[in-house]
């Protein structure tokens, strides 16, 4: 008797995000992409693991209040803080059974820093 396998599938979105962190008294310009996954078992009815309109939109409307933006202002003091509130404020967004993997944000020289949940 063969045992029946349930793969794993993910669906990623990506967006550029220009934001200035402030450190002490200095002002630092980032130009990020942010990566926001999506992960389930098995595919939906329409072999997806997620809507991306619905995910692309909820992600063009959690950044566009970023985008330019001092994020001390907003009570953000860094990359870290910023992806994690992008994690809390997706994560409504995918619906069961898929779910919010991780929110990865990549500056321009290749560093890459990833939230999961």
């Amino acid at each position: 008797m063969g045992s029946t396998t349930i793969l794993r599938f993910e669906a990623a979105v990506a967006r550029s995000l220009s934001v200035v962190f402030r450190a002490g008294e200095a002002w630092e310009g980032h130009d990020y992409t942010v990566e926001v996954v999506a992960t389930r078992q098995g595919l939906d009815g329409f072999d997806v693991v997620v809507d991306f309109r619905e995910l692309e939109a909820a992600l063009d409307r959690s950044l566009a209040p970023l985008q330019g933006r001092l994020l001390s202002d907003l009570g953000l003091d860094g990359p870290l803080a910023l992806a994690q509130r992008l994690l809390l404020e997706l994560t409504p967004f995918v619906p069961a059974p898929a779910r919010l993997k991780e929110v990865a944000l990549t500056d321009g020289t290749g560093r890459r820093l990833t939230v999961r949940s």
